[in-house]
């Protein structure tokens, strides 16, 4: 299936620069690949569409990641990323906030 929205994954660092990280066309590949990060660097994750000049649908930026979750419930109701999907990823980026 070719997907309509892709997530950006970018290391945030203590004096304000960044670095894409990579870029992933579903949510269990971006929890398998994506959300390790090098000590001393925040994730910042950004859902996108790809060949577009429209905003970005959002950044969210470790360790809350606020307002995520609302957002994702848009995807939900298009059938983008299933309930599941989403809850393994809230999940997951908030046991690795605390981990990290």
């Amino acid at each position: 299936m070719f997907r309509r929205v892709y997530w950006v994954t970018e290391y945030v660092y203590s004096d304000g620069n960044s670095d894409v990280h990579g870029v992933y066309t579903s949510i269990p590949n971006l929890i398998r690949q994506g959300l390790n990060r090098p000590d001393g660097a925040r994730l910042r994750l950004t859902l996108t569409k790809l060949d577009c000049e429209q905003d970005p649908f959002g950044t969210w930026l470790e360790p809350n990641f606020d307002g995520l979750a609302d957002r994702l419930d848009e995807f939900v109701r298009t059938d983008e990323f299933s309930r599941d999907q989403c809850q393994a990823l809230l999940s997951t980026l908030l046991r690795e906030a605390k981990a990290a």
